[in-house]
């Protein structure tokens, strides 16, 4: 899932933090720790980072899948 533009609840700006959400957590930081310095103190905010799922991935393998199929019926 691509991370949303703003908090679905109040609106906060917090697309912009997920590359650096993502990079620090990888790191070994903690994720409290790293909501708090991304200046993200609202439970509805850190819910948009903490929820979020890297699905992209899983869903282009399926759309490849997908496209391999329409073009070997094509052929026939």
């Amino acid at each position: 899932m691509i991370i949303p533009v703003r908090c679905f609840t109040c609106g906060k700006l917090v697309g912009d933090k997920w590359e650096e959400f993502a990079r620090r957590i990888k790191t070994g930081e903690n994720a409290s720790d790293v909501l708090d310095s991304l200046d993200l103190s609202r439970y509805c905010c850190r819910r948009m980072l903490l929820s979020n799922v890297e699905i992209i991935d899983q869903v282009l393998r399926f759309n490849e899948e997908t496209e391999k199929r329409k073009e070997a019926h094509n052929f026939y």
